[in-house]
C-alpha cells in the first residue's frame, strides 16, 4: 500500500507500506524538462528529506528514482555552475558531498532504481547508494572533465572504491558514457532489469531487507564502511563490537530463540 508522504517543488517522497508496521521510503526526483537535473533547490529538498527519514522509526529502506523512463538524474545543474569562483565552487563541492554523505551514512539500506541517465551528479548519488539496479536503458558518465572540471560530489572517490582505480580511470579521465551492461560487468550496478520491471524488483529487494532485523541491518552497513577505511585487523574488531552489542537486543534475543525453536519472529527494531 503506497502513501504520499510529501510533493515538494523538485522531489517527491511516498511510502510503500507492508502487512506489518515498517515502511519503504521511495524518493523521486521530479525534474522531467531538465532530465532531473540537480539544482541548488533541488538539493536542499533531497537534504530535508534525509533529515525527515532519520525521523522516522518505521522506514527500513529507502529507493531513490528519477521521474520518467529517460532520466535517473542528468547531472547537476550546468547553469548554476557557470559564473562561479573558487570560493563558491568550494562550497558548493562541500555541501554536496555533506549531503551525499548523509546519504550513505543513513541508517538503512538505500537502493538506487537507476531507470534512466545517471550523468555527473546523478551517478555521483547512485554511487552514495548501497546498491545500485539498473534499467536495460540506463547509462552511466562523470563528463565533468568535458566541462573543464572535475566530479565534485564524491565521484573522484567512491567511484574508484567501487569498481577499482582502473575502471575509474577510464571513466574520469575519458568522460566515457557506458550502458547499464557494462556499469554491471565492471560491479558499478548489482543487476541490470527491464524499464517495467526495475521497480518492482526494487521493491522486492526493499521487502526482503524489511523483513530483516533493523538494528542488525544497520549494525552490519555501519561496519562494513567503516571497515573498508581501515585494515583488516582493526575492521575485524569494529565488526567484533558491532557483533557483540547486538546480543543486548530484544531482536537478537529472540530472532535466536525462534530459530532454536523452529518458530516465526517479526521483528521490532528494539
Amino acid at each position: 500500500m503506497k502513501g504520499m508522504d510529501f510533493i515538494m517543488s523538485n522531489i517527491s517522497l511516498e511510502h510503500v507500506a507492508s502487512a506489518s508496521a515498517w515502511k519503504t521510503a521511495i524518493l523521486t526526483i521530479v525534474r522531467p524538462e531538465q532530465l532531473n537535473a540537480l539544482n541548488l533547490d533541488t538539493l536542499a529538498e533531497i537534504d530535508a528529506v534525509f533529515n525527515d527519514l532519520l525521523r522516522q522509526k518505521d522506514v527500513r529502506s529507502l529507493i531513490i528514482t528519477g521521474y520518467g523512463e529517460k532520466a535517473f538524474v542528468a547531472g547537476a545543474d550546468v547553469k548554476q555552475l557557470e559564473g562561479l569562483d573558487r570560493k563558491e565552487a568550494y562550497a558548493l563541492s562541500i555541501n554536496g558531498n555533506r549531503i551525499f554523505s548523509k546519504l550513505a551514512a543513513l541508517p538503512f539500506p538505500v537502493i538506487a532504481a537507476v531507470n534512466g541517465f545517471a550523468f555527473g551528479g546523478g551517478c555521483e548519488l547512485a554511487l552514495a547508494c548501497d546498491i545500485r539496479l539498473a534499467s536495460e536503458n540506463a547509462s552511466f558518465a562523470l563528463p565533468e572533465v568535458t566541462l573543464g572540471i572535475c566530479p565534485g560530489w564524491g565521484g573522484t572517490q567512491r567511484l574508484a572504491r567501487l569498481v577499482g582505480t582502473g575502471h575509474a580511470s577510464e571513466l574520469l579521465f575519458s568522460a566515457a558514457r557506458i550502458k547499464a551492461s557494462r556499469a554491471f560487468e565492471i560491479g558499478l550496478v548489482n543487476a541490470v532489469h527491464a524499464q517495467d520491471q526495475l521497480m518492482d524488483s526494487a521493491l522486492a529487494l526493499a521487502s526482503n531487507i524489511g523483513k530483516q532485523a533493523p538494528i542488525a541491518v544497520s549494525a552490519a552497513k555501519k561496519a562494513m564502511y567503516a571497515g573498508i577505511e581501515v585494515s583488516l585487523t582493526e575492521g575485524s574488531d569494529i565488526e567484533a563490537h558491532a557483533f557483540s552489542a547486538l546480543f543486548d537486543t530484544t531482536d537478537a534475543k529472540n530472532g535466536l530463540n525462534a530459530f532454536n525453536n523452529k518458530e516465526k519472529y517479526e521483528y521490532t527494531g528494539e
